[in-house]
């Protein structure tokens, strides 16, 4: 039921962006041209391409050093993520993705959306690392009995009990 809902939520607001994008090639490629509109199309398509492809390298860098520096790698992998989403809209056809990809490519606007969605989405972050009390080591005296290392044999003669034998 659930996933029916997300669908019937989402088919509104996807029928209103895919009606715009056909609104907005009849409109802007009356005014530039069929060359114009292809020129667009397949510009704006090869630069989310070559963003696509540049930011997973980066990303994993970024991460490393977030890493290495023990600060949150948070910061880094949302932008990152934001860009992948603008590289996306980019290659995708259409005047308003890429309108849209080509905002979330300016820092500014996209560290505000970051924020928005951070503080829509609260975050808890978990700690890692060693963990000391403070206290002195301490030495709890006990028996021990060492065990042969010499791993048990087990019969070979009798089936496992995991297979089935005919017999």
């Amino acid at each position: 039921m659930f996933c029916r809902e997300v669908v019937m939520r989402l088919f509104g607001p996807f029928i209103a962006l895919m009606l715009i994008e056909i609104a907005l090639f009849i409109t802007l490629g009356g005014a530039i041209g069929l060359m114009g509109s292809l020129g667009v199309i397949f510009g704006t398509a090869l630069l989310g391409v070559v963003l696509l492809r540049k930011q997973g390298a980066r990303a994993a860098l970024d991460l490393r050093t977030a890493m290495d520096g023990m600060r949150s790698p948070a910061a880094p992998l949302a932008d990152h993520a934001v860009k992948v989403v603008a590289a996306l809209l980019l290659i995708l056809p259409g005047f308003l993705g890429d309108m849209i990809g080509l905002l979330l490519l300016v820092p500014p606007l996209r560290h505000l959306l970051i924020a928005a969605v951070a503080r829509r989405f609260p975050v808890q972050q978990a700690h890692f690392g060693v963990h000391t009390t403070g206290r002195p080591d301490v030495v709890i005296d006990g028996e021990f009995i060492e065990i042969d290392s010499e791993a048990p044999q087990v019969p070979r003669d009798r089936p496992s009990g995991w297979t089935r034998h005919q017999g």
